[in-house]
């Protein structure tokens, strides 16, 4: 590996890998955060997010003013899929 202005303080190649590994996917999140952020302001899907409580997207807030609007099982979902994706390893193409 090369590391020119010595940040690497352990020395360790694995280590290394493992550190870009984590910031490419850290980079990766900031991203879609980013997006995430801008398309709401152009776009929202036609139709219902919740038709059992008669939500649809049109209604839903912008930004964060939207979690209050969204289902305990919603933002759940949301917080479960995140911890599977960080804990799994899925994104990094190694198994851990």
């Amino acid at each position: 590996f090369w590391d020119p202005l010595g940040l690497n303080n352990c020395g360790d190649e694995a280590t290394f890998k493992c550190r870009r590994a984590v910031e490419t996917r850290h980079g990766r999140v900031s991203m879609l955060v980013t997006a995430a952020q801008i398309v709401p302001e152009y776009f929202k899907w036609p139709g219902y997010l919740s038709p059992s409580t008669d939500l649809e997207f049109k209604n839903v807030p912008k930004r964060l003013a939207a979690w209050p609007k969204l289902l305990g099982q919603g933002g759940l979902q949301i917080v479960a899929f995140a911890g599977y994706m960080e804990t799994t390893g899925f994104n990094s193409g190694e198994a851990k």
